[in-house]
């Protein structure tokens, strides 16, 4: 299940060792989609792309010969969207998460597009890829004194309303601000909502999540009763929710991958086995192997149910500087990593 080795021809002619990953996620960790579209596909035609190791600052090569499928997260996909029809034609698949939450008023969101543009984009990429294959996520939920679990439920329905026969998933998950102190930082410094001495409520208390989570389970009853099936799901959460019929979440998920490239069989192949097969003499595929138990990626949170696949974003990158982020130390720092990266142009950062 290891990822295979490849050789690289860099820019500057050097040839150096890669890793060639079959799944890519792009990315966790900033958003390529909105702010790196032109870079991706970019290096989507010099082959490969560089990664930044956030822990040890080294410096990885990214082959994309053995790309089989792209998945993208994103709070704007519009810069994408043109795009897309080059990874059509060199048939690698794609689907998308996409954030979608309304924090507008609350101003956690400075540096996007409005809620009602990004409904718009978000139709548009549905009408152009398919609902299948676009996930609607809610992420973070975060309380206040001014944002109760009735708001969030209210800005969840409105959102909703809109996307009905656009997507067929929802996913949500609790903010963390215990676990990240640059987010307790920034939700007191950017924010009015917060002090020092409050900021950790943001989680919310025991009783409000579970209010969050059967008002949801109220309002995919009344878009059934409407003729909308959405599935539930949570995001890296330890609640239990398999009462309420809301599932952990896989969002880089091979089930979703089998059934919507099941044409692909050396990628269902891989799913089955974590790795491509080797054609015989007729270049037909094998019988698949035993499926392997574990297809996870150790490299994520314990509780996160993704299966491998390599990320190629990097931390302080992303320019919608939501105050609530796990991957920006500050909008600062975003704007120093850019001014020191600005020539490097391998580097998602250019």
């Amino acid at each position: 299940m290891a990822t295979e080795k490849v050789c690289v021809r860099t820019d500057a002619g050097e040839i150096v060792e890669a890793t060639a990953p079959v799944i890519i996620s792009a990315s966790r960790s900033t958003d390529i989609p909105a702010f790196y579209a032109k870079w991706f596909f970019n290096r989507l035609a010099k082959g490969y792309c560089t990664w930044i190791n956030p822990f040890n600052q080294q410096k990885q090569y990214i082959s994309f010969s053995k790309c089989k499928v792209v998945v993208f997260w994103t709070k704007n996909p519009e810069p994408i969207i043109p795009y897309l029809h080059i990874l059509d034609k060199m048939g690698i698949h794609y689907y998308f998460q996409v954030t979608l939450n309304d924090y507008e008023g609350e101003g956690l969101e400075p540096n996007l597009p409005s809620v009602e543009k990004r409904i718009e984009t978000f139709k548009k990429l549905s009408t152009t890829i398919g609902s299948n294959r676009l996930i609607w996520r809610f992420d973070p939920i975060l309380l206040s004194s001014q944002i109760s679990p009735r708001s969030i439920l209210s800005k969840i329905w409105k959102i909703g309303n809109n996307l009905k026969g656009y997507t067929n998933k929802l996913v949500f998950s609790f903010v963390d601000i215990k676990t990240y102190r640059k987010v307790q930082n920034n939700l007191v410094k950017e924010t009015s909502l917060f002090t020092k001495e409050n900021v950790e409520n943001g989680e919310g208390s025991e009783s409000q999540r579970i209010e969050i989570i059967e008002g949801l389970c109220k309002l995919r009853e009344i878009w059934k009763n409407e003729g909308w099936n959405l599935t539930m799901a949570t995001c890296a959460e330890s609640l239990d929710l398999e009462k309420y019929g809301i599932e952990h979440n896989r969002c880089i998920d091979g089930e979703l991958m089998k059934r919507e490239f099941g044409e692909d069989k050396e990628l269902v192949y891989y799913l089955h086995t974590g790795k491509l097969p080797e054609l015989n003499l007729f270049d037909e595929i094998s019988e698949f192997a035993v499926r392997q138990k574990n297809l996870k990626d150790k490299g994520q949170r314990k509780l996160c149910g993704c299966m491998i696949s390599k990320d190629i974003g990097m931390y302080n990158t992303c320019r919608h500087f939501c105050v609530y982020c796990y991957a920006n130390a500050g909008r600062n720092v975003v704007i120093e990593n850019a001014k020191k990266h600005s020539d490097e142009s391998e580097s998602i950062i250019n």
